[in-house]
């Protein structure tokens, strides 16, 4: 597809979202509670697949759209300026059943999956983190025992996005502790409604609680739901974690505009003076315009290299690392340019309008989708060179290595 045909489907895409966006976008979702909001997002997601837009890299025979990456970038990249009622659905649309669509053993179900998860009918979670694991997800504990033909599967997940609202989960767990931690894992898909499964929310800081934590007890799985050799299921997760390395992203963090931080900086005072005359402010937004032009910049690269059939590198790991970290500090400093005016917190304001909401989720930014540890890590590994840090444990059986 030449630049032009790229350009005609990117306008096509802003046309349709220009049509939906008085019955779909941020305000005319004002004020409707968090249940009431996904309703609205499922009759979204309908209409977006009924359009053309939904499953845009998918193959069509499992009901997507046939095109490459680079359309579903263009798309997604027009739809979050609009805030349409879509981030129930990202994790479910971005990792689980595009892993689901790869190794799934069951086709009619899977296809049958794939088309209600695109129609918003259904949602998946992904069920990595563990209370002891962190950002080591080769250290998860839940495990798997053979159960007749089946499985037998308890332990605890931690972290899990909107699991209160889903349908389907992909789990990876222990099936075998005398392996190396990296070895003994396999994976499977869960029914999130099945006899013993707990899910239980949690209150984040910001108010809200689309995070949980996911308890099984006795789960029977059957070996069809695996999705895995017998131990290989790190393989199948690492894929799933980089499955969708580029998406649509904003260099901004996903917090406020860098405009809302100058009309702060015109209303506040510093000394008497308005806070847009100081030097230290100026600077602030000076660096903050390069650094998200910079990021812009990469993204663009990356976008452009798949237009020319290339694979874009890890370089798609600075811009979340250095986006997110710059949101928190522009944010704070927004709200010590308010004075006390900044001691106001509103729970039901979004990030990307209210520099307090953007501040006190900053934190969690840091840590979903991957840590900034681990983002220095690929940094440090793949575009850096250096090398990899000791690992004792490495080679050693999993119920071998000090607790």
């Amino acid at each position: 597809m030449s630049s032009t045909n790229y350009e005609a489907y990117s306008a096509r895409a802003r046309n349709w979202l220009e049509s939906v966006a008085g019955e779909f976008a941020r305000p005319a979702r004002k004020g409707l509670s968090v249940e009431q909001d996904i309703e609205v997002g499922r009759k979204y997601l309908a209409a977006r697949y009924d359009a053309g837009f939904g499953g845009i890299n998918w193959p069509k025979e499992y009901g997507g759209q046939g095109l490459t990456h680079l359309e579903k970038m263009l798309f997604e990249t027009e739809e979050m300026a609009f805030g349409m009622p879509n981030g129930y659905f990202g994790i479910s649309l971005g990792m689980p059943v595009p892993i689901l669509m790869m190794h799934g053993q069951d086709k009619a179900f899977v296809k049958e999956r794939v088309i209600k998860a695109l129609r918003g009918e259904e949602i998946w979670c992904q069920l990595f983190s563990e209370p002891a694991g962190g950002s080591d997800l080769a250290g998860l504990r839940s495990r798997a025992e053979v159960d007749g033909n089946g499985w037998k599967l308890n332990g605890q997940k931690l972290w899990t996005s909107w699991a209160q609202y889903c349908d389907y989960g992909v789990i990876v767990v222990r099936t075998d502790p005398t392996a190396p931690k990296h070895k003994g894992l396999t994976y499977f898909w869960v029914d999130m409604k099945a006899p013993g499964v707990d899910v239980r929310p949690i209150k984040l800081a910001g108010g809200d609680s689309h995070v949980n934590e996911v308890f099984f007890d006795d789960v029977r799985l059957e070996d069809s739901q695996r999705m895995s050799p017998v131990g290989g299921g790190f393989g199948v997760a690492m894929t799933t974690l980089m499955i969708e390395r580029y998406i649509a992203t904003d260099s901004g963090g996903f917090g406020p505009h860098l405009d809302l931080f100058v009309d702060v900086a015109r209303e506040a005072e510093v000394n008497g003076r308005p806070a847009i005359e100081d030097g230290r402010i100026r600077s602030q937004i000076a660096r903050n315009h390069a650094m998200r032009a910079g990021l812009d910049s990469i993204t663009r690269r990356a976008m452009l290299m798949m237009q020319a059939g290339m694979q874009p590198g890890p370089e798609g790991s600075l811009n979340k690392l250095v986006s997110v970290r710059s949101r928190q500090k522009l944010s704070e400093l927004a709200l010590d340019l308010r004075g006390n005016l900044g001691f106001s917190f509103d729970e039901h304001a979004h990030q990307k309008e209210d520099w307090a909401s953007s501040w006190i989720n900053a934190p969690t930014g840091r840590i979903a989708g991957g840590a900034d540890e681990m983002l220095l890590n690929t940094i440090a590994e793949k575009i850096l060179g250096l090398p990899q840090d000791h690992r004792p444990d490495k080679g050693v059986p999993f119920n071998q290595i000090p607790a």
